[in-house]
């Protein structure tokens, strides 16, 4: 019995594409990962998050609108990059399935880019339908750091190539999963943070309608200060102790120090909008470092390519 040929797979069987659009691609797609986080930051602090008070539609008249106030323009202006982001994570899809030797988990990577925009789509709908619901606006950002991260996953992948026999120490495998899961969770208090400060997202009208997480902002940014004190000392820690992530955890250690300086100020100067658009891309350049520290201490997470152990497809075609 003949196996089922899809698009992309007849398309393999007739086309390549270099290396270099496989770079381009999956770079394509980790900016506009950020983009779109710095996107909906510029949203919330220009209390742009009602703009368009419907979804998919704008106010009920249609996908995209001549725009009535600045507001709108912004909030249609962030739902219009999700296009651009979508675009980008295509290129990276195609350029990855359209390579020889084909990589079967670079491939899937690049569809979990894919679907993670349309949940997280989705959950930007949800979010303006429950009118900025902070634990809906904190799950939205969250599962825009879970594209980040695959994001970050996909563009090391296309360009990694592996050392055979790499020895990992179980000491490296943890300090790097350490700093994972510390900046995943000040990533997660961060969401609270915001949720109980004063940036709701909404315009300045409807302001008093958005309800808070009810948690006290004060006490919540000290949490997440002393998370921040964790992942640096591991940051430290990681310097020393794993050579092989020695490089990338000085980069990382400069980003967390820079991204502390700025929260400490911000938080000391009531929130101005400009300092939290700038956290916030902080937050997600963070996370990408931390996921970038794991890497280099446990290379083992991607074994090595090779034709061997690529899956090709010929002619005849094949599953995805």
């Amino acid at each position: 019995m003949s196996r089922i040929v899809t698009p992309f797979a007849w398309a393999a069987s007739r086309w390549t594409l270099g290396p270099r659009a496989l770079r381009w691609g999956t770079t394509a797609a980790l900016v506009m990962s950020v983009v779109i986080v710095l996107g909906g930051a510029i949203v919330r602090v220009t209390s742009s998050g009602l703009g368009c008070s419907t979804w998919p539609t704008c106010d009920g008249h249609g996908v995209l609108v001549v725009p009535d106030t600045v507001h709108q323009l912004i909030e249609q202006s962030n739902r219009t990059l999700t296009g651009v982001l979508v675009v980008a994570v295509g290129w990276a899809i195609i350029a990855v399935r359209l390579q020889r030797p084909w990589d079967r988990a670079l491939t899937r990577l690049a569809w979990s880019m894919f679907w993670l925009v349309i949940v997280n789509a989705v959950a930007g709908g949800i979010t303006v339908l429950a009118g900025l619901n902070p634990w809906v606006v904190a799950l939205h950002f969250v599962l825009a750091m879970a594209l980040l991260a695959t994001a970050t996953l996909t563009w090391h992948r296309a360009r990694w190539r592996g050392t055979p026999g790499a020895v990992v120490t179980p000491r490296a495998r943890g300090m790097g999963w350490a700093v994972v899961v510390a900046s995943a969770g000040l990533v997660i208090v961060g969401t609270i943070v915001t949720g109980a400060g004063p940036h709701s997202g909404d315009s300045t009208d409807l302001r008093h309608l958005v309800p808070r997480n009810g948690f006290d902002w004060g006490s919540v940014v000290w949490v997440h200060g002393l998370l921040a004190a964790l992942v640096i000392l591991l940051a430290v820690a990681t310097l020393l102790l794993v050579p092989a992530a020695r490089r990338r955890a000085i980069v990382f250690l400069v980003v967390l120090l820079l991204q502390g300086a700025v929260g400490l100020v911000q938080s000391l100067t009531a929130l101005p909008e400009l300092l939290v658009v700038i956290h916030v891309l902080g937050a997600a350049l963070v996370w990408v470092g931390a996921i970038r520290v794991l890497l280099d201490a446990d290379p083992a997470l991607f074994p090595l390519r090779s034709a061997a152990s690529a899956h090709v497809e010929v002619l005849d075609g094949g599953t995805e």
